[in-house]
């Protein structure tokens, strides 16, 4: 089955574009100009994946977002100018997986947007693929924290934890290897595959939500350490 993104910007001329250029591609393209309208719409019917405009007229894309995520934690693009680095900083702690700054390559973006369906595994995908068994990542434990890369789940203490799929990468990379220092170079090529670069305050900013998540259960969570300097490592309990 097609995957479907869903395009929220109030250019319809970017909406257009952008829209032929994923159906050329194989994708299906649902097609938002106002925030509000998007907000009902992918509420009640989520897509694989939204590409959302941040300046938009009555509701924004951090708003959007931020009320997206109420719901859901479906794969989320930012578009942005290049000027807009407050907003960028601001919708990764919202919880962005990506960003594309504008003017863009469409090349670019839907590279982007395979690069983050493939790390999403659509979570819906079936365990068996051509007739044959699909070798699926194994759920792992560390200490209090439970993994389980095939259905994208997370438990603390028995209790779930809702993460984002650049989220999910960001801890796996590190509770891997309990004790061990990932730098921010390493965090971003667990989370960015196929070449896409971010900056520092991404990876940080990603991080800040991790525990903030995990401290609305649990507000003695300390298991993700900072070495200033040097990276985060996760520390077993």
């Amino acid at each position: 089955m097609s995957a479907s993104i869903a395009l929220v910007d109030d250019d319809r001329n970017i909406l257009s574009s952008l829209s032929i250029a994923l159906i050329a591609e194989g994708f299906v393209t649902r097609l938002y100009s106002d925030g509000h309208a998007a907000f009902k719409a992918l509420s009640d019917n989520p897509p694989d994946l939204v590409v959302c405009d941040i300046k938009m007229p009555n509701l924004d894309g951090i708003e959007l977002l931020r009320r997206l995520r109420e719901k859901n934690d479906l794969p989320f693009i930012f578009l942005t100018s290049k000027t807009d680095e407050l907003d960028e900083a601001l919708g990764f702690a919202m919880g962005a997986d990506d960003y594309i700054a504008k003017p863009f390559s469409q090349r670019l973006l839907i590279a982007r947007i395979r690069a983050l369906l493939r790390r999403a595994d659509l979570s819906r995908r079936p365990p068996e693929e051509d007739g044959e068994a699909e070798a699926l990542p194994e759920a792992f434990a560390r200490g209090r924290l439970l993994m389980d890369p095939a259905r994208h789940r997370v438990q603390w203490n028995g209790s779930d934890v809702a993460l984002t799929v650049t989220e999910f990468m960001i801890l796996e990379a590190l509770a891997q290897r309990p004790g061990i220092v990932k730098t921010r170079n390493q965090l971003m090529d667990a989370a960015y595959q196929d070449d896409i670069y971010v900056d520092d305050r991404t990876i940080d900013s990603h991080i800040k939500r991790l525990r903030r998540k995990f401290r609305e259960n649990a507000p003695d969570f300390n298991a993700i350490e900072t070495l200033y300097g040097a990276g985060y490592r996760f520390n077993e309990e």
